[in-house]
């Protein structure tokens, strides 16, 4: 058994002194594990990097079986943020949410091109994190928890969506809210959705968002990420993603004690 793909590398554990057991993510294959020889040695660590896009081959006896990877690098995705903190964390959380949450060779092919572009658009710079929570509520719609974020859960109204319920991840309005609204979820403005909104509105409200934009969108995928995607499985959030939010709350203080904006 073998099969040939362009792959995601999502996470690397040392098996043995100079191998390790890799998981890479691939459009056909979903997430999928095999021994990759030499992948800590000095000549291939570079490749076997978390976020790095490979051209992987998989070999097996059978196809149950864990089998081996050998691989050859398409774009070194880590090292093009190595030298940033922040980009670096989305690198790392966006691999370990779709490490942790994917079910093992299940095809899911809307979170693999999803993250796809947003490993490779990382390097633009620190407003890809609307792209990164966009991509989180991918993942969640594909494994069957999908936010709806189109109408007002109370009205039905499609204006002034401001907060989502944590119990059925819908939309409220402000209006709507009343003596609610503490126990709501807020909603960014990058992920609120009109009748007139189009694919060019949606990309300049992402650019346009706040860090504090930021904070309310991860609290938001993370909320249903902790949930539903890793709690129906009694696993906790990846420590990654956590950082990953801790970091962003960390920038929206300073931002607010200095007036500095990002």
């Amino acid at each position: 058994m073998e099969w040939d793909a362009p792959a995601i590398i999502l996470d690397l554990r040392p098996h043995g002194e100079g191998d390790a057991v890799a998981t890479v993510m691939t459009e056909e294959h979903g997430a999928h594990r095999g021994l990759a020889r030499g992948a800590q040695s000095r000549t291939k660590s570079a490749m076997w990097q978390k976020g790095n896009l490979v051209q992987v081959r998989w070999v097996g006896r059978l196809s149950g079986q864990l089998g081996s990877f050998s691989a050859e690098l398409v774009h070194p995705s880590a090292a093009t943020v190595m030298d940033d903190a922040l980009l670096l964390a989305m690198l790392t959380s966006s691999c370990a949410i779709a490490d942790g949450a994917l079910i093992e060779r299940e095809p899911q092919p809307a979170v693999f091109d999803g993250l796809l572009h947003l490993l490779a658009r990382l390097p633009s710079g620190h407003q890809m994190m609307a792209d990164l929570i966009r991509w989180e509520l991918t993942l969640l719609a594909a494994l069957g928890f999908g936010l709806d974020l189109s109408v007002c859960a109370a009205t039905g109204e499609t204006e002034d969506l401001r907060l989502v319920s944590p119990r059925t991840g819908r939309a409220v309005s402000e209006a709507a809210a009343g003596i609610w609204r503490d126990r709501l979820l807020p909603l960014p403005a990058f992920l609120r959705q009109t009748n007139e909104a189009n694919e060019a509105n949606e990309a300049n409200e992402a650019n346009e968002a706040s860090v504090q934009d930021w904070v309310d969108g991860l609290r938001l995928t993370g909320h249903f990420l902790e949930r539903d995607a890793f709690g129906a499985h009694h696993r906790p959030l990846p420590q990654a993603r956590r950082a990953l939010s801790d970091r962003v709350e960390a920038l929206a203080l300073d931002e607010r004690e200095t007036g500095v904006h990002e």
